[in-house]
Protein backbone atom coordinates (compact mmCIF):
# COMPACT_ATOMS: atom_id res chain seq x y z
CA UNK A 1 0.00 0.00 0.00
CA UNK A 2 3.20 2.52 1.17
CA UNK A 3 4.37 1.48 -2.33
CA UNK A 4 1.46 2.81 -4.22
CA UNK A 5 1.85 6.00 -2.43
CA UNK A 6 5.40 6.72 -3.10
CA UNK A 7 4.86 5.97 -6.53
CA UNK A 8 2.27 8.20 -6.73
CA UNK A 9 4.11 11.19 -4.88
CA UNK A 10 7.01 10.82 -7.14
CA UNK A 11 4.59 10.72 -10.41
CA UNK A 12 3.20 14.00 -9.04
CA UNK A 13 6.90 15.33 -8.63
CA UNK A 14 8.01 14.73 -12.29
CA UNK A 15 5.21 16.35 -13.53
CA UNK A 16 5.50 19.56 -11.17
CA UNK A 17 9.26 19.17 -12.98
CA UNK A 18 7.81 18.78 -16.32
CA UNK A 19 5.43 22.24 -15.98
CA UNK A 20 8.11 23.87 -14.59
CA UNK A 21 10.70 23.40 -17.49
CA UNK A 22 8.40 23.72 -20.14
CA UNK A 23 7.46 27.25 -19.19
CA UNK A 24 11.43 27.89 -18.42
CA UNK A 25 12.58 26.38 -21.54
CA UNK A 26 10.03 28.51 -23.70
CA UNK A 27 11.77 32.04 -22.32
CA UNK A 28 14.46 31.17 -24.23
CA UNK A 29 12.23 32.12 -27.33
CA UNK A 30 12.54 35.47 -28.34
CA UNK A 31 9.15 35.77 -28.99
CA UNK A 32 8.05 34.58 -25.78
CA UNK A 33 10.03 37.03 -23.75
CA UNK A 34 8.52 39.86 -26.21
CA UNK A 35 4.48 38.62 -25.52
CA UNK A 36 5.33 38.54 -21.89
CA UNK A 37 7.04 42.26 -21.35
CA UNK A 38 3.46 43.01 -23.75
CA UNK A 39 1.27 41.48 -20.97
CA UNK A 40 0.21 38.63 -22.97
CA UNK A 41 0.95 34.68 -23.12
CA UNK A 42 1.42 32.77 -26.14
CA UNK A 43 -2.32 32.45 -27.52
CA UNK A 44 -3.02 35.82 -26.98
CA UNK A 45 -4.24 35.72 -23.59
CA UNK A 46 -3.41 38.94 -21.46
CA UNK A 47 -1.54 38.18 -18.48
CA UNK A 48 -3.61 40.03 -15.54
CA UNK A 49 -3.84 39.61 -11.57
CA UNK A 50 -6.75 37.26 -12.12
CA UNK A 51 -4.65 35.02 -14.98
CA UNK A 52 -2.05 34.81 -12.66
CA UNK A 53 -4.47 33.81 -9.49
CA UNK A 54 -5.86 30.92 -11.58
CA UNK A 55 -1.77 30.14 -12.93
CA UNK A 56 -0.86 30.33 -9.14
CA UNK A 57 -3.89 27.76 -8.19
CA UNK A 58 -3.75 25.25 -10.94
CA UNK A 59 0.54 24.91 -10.29
CA UNK A 60 -0.70 24.56 -6.57
CA UNK A 61 -2.41 21.52 -7.14
CA UNK A 62 0.10 19.05 -8.61
CA UNK A 63 2.51 20.52 -5.80
CA UNK A 64 0.07 19.59 -2.99
CA UNK A 65 -0.44 16.28 -4.51
CA UNK A 66 2.74 15.09 -3.26
CA UNK A 67 2.24 15.62 0.05
CA UNK A 68 -1.60 14.57 0.23
CA UNK A 69 -0.35 11.17 -1.95
CA UNK A 70 2.22 10.54 0.84
CA UNK A 71 -0.61 11.32 3.60
CA UNK A 72 -3.99 10.79 2.64
CA UNK A 73 -6.18 7.22 3.88
CA UNK A 74 -5.84 4.99 0.97
CA UNK A 75 -9.27 5.12 -0.16
CA UNK A 76 -9.56 8.94 -0.16
CA UNK A 77 -6.35 8.79 -1.78
CA UNK A 78 -7.45 6.69 -4.39
CA UNK A 79 -10.21 9.13 -5.78
CA UNK A 80 -8.30 12.13 -4.87
CA UNK A 81 -5.66 10.80 -7.11
CA UNK A 82 -7.89 9.96 -9.77
CA UNK A 83 -10.22 13.44 -10.01
CA UNK A 84 -6.93 15.56 -9.66
CA UNK A 85 -4.99 13.08 -12.48
CA UNK A 86 -8.58 13.66 -14.74
CA UNK A 87 -8.39 17.24 -13.79
CA UNK A 88 -5.31 18.09 -15.00
CA UNK A 89 -5.83 16.06 -17.93
CA UNK A 90 -9.03 18.50 -19.17
CA UNK A 91 -6.50 21.19 -19.04
CA UNK A 92 -4.07 19.66 -20.89
CA UNK A 93 -6.12 18.71 -23.88
CA UNK A 94 -8.05 22.18 -23.77
CA UNK A 95 -5.06 24.18 -24.04
CA UNK A 96 -3.08 22.17 -26.28
CA UNK A 97 -6.73 22.35 -28.38
CA UNK A 98 -7.73 25.86 -27.93
CA UNK A 99 -4.89 27.68 -27.30
CA UNK A 100 -4.27 29.19 -30.88
CA UNK A 101 -0.61 30.03 -32.22
CA UNK A 102 2.32 28.13 -33.10
CA UNK A 103 3.13 24.53 -32.15
CA UNK A 104 6.54 24.69 -30.87
CA UNK A 105 9.00 21.45 -30.76
CA UNK A 106 9.90 21.42 -26.82
CA UNK A 107 6.51 22.54 -25.78
CA UNK A 108 4.57 19.31 -27.82
CA UNK A 109 7.52 17.17 -26.52
CA UNK A 110 6.85 18.04 -22.81
CA UNK A 111 3.16 18.22 -23.33
CA UNK A 112 3.70 13.98 -24.62
CA UNK A 113 5.09 14.01 -21.16
CA UNK A 114 3.10 16.03 -18.95
CA UNK A 115 0.62 13.45 -20.71
CA UNK A 116 1.85 10.76 -19.80
CA UNK A 117 2.40 10.91 -16.22
CA UNK A 118 -1.25 12.21 -15.76
CA UNK A 119 -1.97 8.83 -17.93
CA UNK A 120 0.60 6.84 -15.07
CA UNK A 121 -1.09 8.92 -12.06
CA UNK A 122 -4.80 8.14 -12.87
CA UNK A 123 -3.92 4.41 -14.05
CA UNK A 124 -1.50 3.95 -10.69
CA UNK A 125 -4.63 5.33 -8.58
CA UNK A 126 -7.16 3.18 -10.49
CA UNK A 127 -5.46 0.15 -9.98
CA UNK A 128 -4.74 1.26 -6.44
CA UNK A 129 -6.84 -1.59 -4.37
Amino acid sequence: MEDVKIKLAALWVILVFFYLYNDVISFFRRETIELVLSGEVPGGIQITQTFLFAMAILMAIPIFMIFLSLTLKPKVNRWVNIIVGIFHAVVLVTFFALVPGETVAHYALYQIFEAVFIVLIVWYAWKWK
